[in-house]
């Protein structure tokens, strides 16, 4: 399938002389400058005592908090993960993950307790 036709799989057929597809090329995100960015560092606890770093705030496209995460997790050192638009990282590493974004040109904040 080609890149053209893959975001028009629903419509088989049309009889509308008149007819055009829809794209969702106006839903896709913008990329915002980093600067812009107002990001929040938590610490969370999870179960059995163990620690967790949550960075949230980011609205940029997905594909970039994507690769925020994998550079906090490699500069870490730790594992991690990316869901529902907040960075996980493993432990509490909130003062390396500020440095680190500091220096790639985001605000933070720490946030929580």
């Amino acid at each position: 399938m080609t890149k053209k036709n893959k975001n028009n799989i629903n419509v088989v057929y049309s009889t509308n002389p008149n007819f055009k597809f829809e794209t969702n090329d106006a839903a896709e995100e913008s990329s915002v400058v980093p600067s812009k960015e107002q990001l929040k560092i938590y610490l969370d606890r999870l179960g059995g005592g163990k620690l967790l770093s949550r960075v949230t705030g980011f609205t940029g496209k997905t594909g970039d908090i994507e690769l925020l995460g994998k550079l906090l997790k490699q500069k870490c050192g730790v594992g991690g993960s990316v869901r529902d638009r907040e960075i996980l990282i493993q432990g509490d590493h909130r003062e390396k993950i500020i440095l680190i974004l500091s220096k790639e040109g985001y605000k933070i904040k720490k946030a929580g307790g």
